[in-house]
């Protein structure tokens, strides 16, 4: 993660703008008139919501010094409480609270090429990319599906990237977009990044990995979880600041038993997902449930979310 992070800092909703249906983009600003840190295509901020729920989204504009941030979030008819709190209770004028920004999806800006993929609100850090890119004078092909047109934010803006642009819409072709002649088009070396609804994301690493293209090269950034939170417990976490042991019973996350013993880590989605929650470690093998770190990350074993991912052995050590 390239830029610095804020902790959690007071801002405005500054403005409310339709970008497709049931898809709207929030604008905040900081109350003290300060610029927010700079911010890389792939990023996001967590909200935190008066109802108590603190959301991850996605960034659609990066750069330095940026007076606002700007997500993009659509009305999710299964929403515990996040995107159904902002589409019927968020006024402009609103003062909320929001943290970071944190990437976990970062763009390797000089690739000979880049592919980008999303899928319905996928296109938010992937619009992002794409802007970035195109500032940059960078090669890159943009392929983006929508169950409709009604449903594609940002559609004219990009129509007007010609031939760069690959537009989908599931009800006009009768069916999904085809990953897998995506993935023979793609130029040698180039890097390739998707987000965008599971099963979507699904097809892509299949196609990627039947293509042979190297796995370095395929990044993706999930929305809903792989795998379910360990909870499988009787193991004993140790906290190197203070020594403090803490054992893990059965039915419980481990992010759970550090809150019940007041140790306070910040915890976003709490599935894994957005990274907010990352710990470093110190001994112990983790069993990782997340959808943030690479294959390489969780095998040197370093960090950890302690959300969802557990231990496979008797102790663990955390920097805590």
């Amino acid at each position: 993660m390239s830029e610095q992070s804020l902790d959690r800092v007071p801002v405005r909703l500054q403005s409310v703008r339709y970008a497709a249906r049931d898809t709207h983009l929030y604008e905040f600003v900081r109350l003290d008139g300060q610029p927010f840190p700079s911010c890389t295509p792939g990023a996001h901020i967590d909200v935190h919501l008066p109802n108590g729920i603190t959301r991850a989204y996605s960034l659609v504009e990066s750069g330095e010094q940026r007076r606002s941030l700007v997500v993009g979030v659509k009305r999710d008819p299964n929403s515990r409480g996040g995107s159904r709190w902002l589409h019927e209770q968020a006024r402009v004028g609103m003062e909320l609270h929001v943290s970071g920004p944190r990437n976990h999806f970062p763009l390797l800006e000089d690739a000979s090429h880049t592919v980008l993929v999303a899928g319905g609100i996928g296109i938010t850090p992937i619009w992002c990319m794409a802007q970035r890119l195109k500032a940059l004078g960078k090669p890159f092909t943009l392929y983006y599906s929508a169950r409709s047109r009604a449903d594609m934010a940002f559609l004219e803006e990009a129509q007007a990237l010609g031939d760069a642009a690959h537009l989908h819409f599931d009800d006009e072709a009768g069916g999904v977009m085809d990953m897998a002649a995506i993935m023979k088009a793609v130029p040698v070396g180039a890097h390739l990044y998707c987000c965008g609804p599971t099963p979507m994301l699904d097809a892509y690493e299949a196609a990627a990995k039947a293509a042979g293209l190297p796995a370095d090269n395929v990044h993706l950034e999930r929305f809903t979880p792989v795998q379910a939170a360990a909870t499988d417990g009787n193991y004993v976490v140790q906290l190197a600041r203070s020594g403090k042991e803490i054992q893990i019973t059965a039915g419980t996350t481990l992010l759970e038993a550090l809150e019940a013993n007041g140790i306070c880590v910040g915890a976003s989605c709490r599935e894994g997902l957005c990274g907010t929650c990352e710990v470093v470690v110190l001994e112990g093998e983790v069993d990782h449930r997340d959808s943030v770190l690479t294959d390489a990350e969780k095998a040197s074993n370093r960090t950890m979310m302690v959300c969802c991912s557990g231990s496979r052995s008797a102790r663990l050590v955390l920097d805590l």
